[in-house]
């Protein structure tokens, strides 16, 4: 399915309400991971950016692309939506980079032009992976990283569509979530443990961790309500997923 167009209206429309409620939270302080927002420092996900090649797929307002562009990271960050561009560009500060129009699993570049491919819940929760995934494997060179976070089947299997939150009941078939409705003919991906160990190794690349981020139990989830609150403490609610290009 061709879910480009509906994803990019989606986005366009919810652009401004989104980077308001959510801007100060993703921009706290560099390289946070995920609906908790914990810190690359304590995941060891990212490593070493200064003076890479560095695609981020899904920018956003450009949160993280401006991060690792102040630590000397040639960045481009890439967006379907406009609207979403233009508030990554309204924010940039002086340390400029490029922002590009696409999506992520028809990428407008040629192979061998990054050192690093990564997303926070952007392209790879937006695009189907079995073609996002072989996207960003061609454009690595030799040696480079895919790097992204997700969210975890489980939690995406224990949502609560009427009560709008996450449980501890399994609500959705951990088999079946594949494609998920979000509104206005908007779709986002999820697939099982396993599906996403085959679309890695189908585009060639090389699993080196798989890090499930484990907040404290006090610590907020900054985008779902959830049932207990320490949800994301007792079981996995993110895959951040590590690999590189032989």
């Amino acid at each position: 399915m061709n879910s480009i167009p509906a994803n990019r209206r989606l986005w366009n429309r919810i652009s401004r309400a989104y980077q308001q409620e959510h801007d100060p939270h993703i921009g706290a302080a560099p390289r946070l991971w995920g609906m908790y927002a914990l810190p690359d420092a304590q995941l060891h996900a990212m490593g070493e950016v200064t003076g890479r090649r560095v695609l981020e797929l899904g920018c956003g307002a450009g949160q993280w692309s401006r991060a690792l562009a102040a630590e000397g990271a040639t960045v481009v960050g890439l967006d379907l939506s406009e609207a979403q561009l233009a508030a990554a560009a309204e924010a940039m500060g002086t340390v400029r980079h490029p922002l590009v129009q696409g999506a992520a699993e028809q990428l407008p570049f040629a192979a061998d032009s990054f050192d690093l491919v990564f997303c926070d819940f952007g392209g790879l929760s937006w695009a189907p992976p079995h073609l996002a995934v072989p996207e960003a494997a061609r454009v690595l060179g030799p040696g480079g990283r895919l790097v992204f976070n997700v969210a975890s089947p489980w939690f995406e299997a224990c949502y609560d569509e009427a009560a709008a939150r996450v449980t501890t009941t399994l609500r959705q078939d951990y088999f079946g979530l594949d494609t998920i409705a979000e509104g206005d003919g908007a779709t986002s991906y999820q697939l099982t443990y396993g599906d996403w160990v085959r679309v890695l190794r189908g585009a060639g690349l090389v699993i080196d961790d798989l890090i499930e981020p484990r907040p404290g139990p006090g610590t907020p989830n900054g985008y779902n309500e959830t049932d207990p609150p320490d949800w994301a403490h007792r079981w996995p609610a993110e895959l951040l997923w590590v690999t590189h290009k032989p």
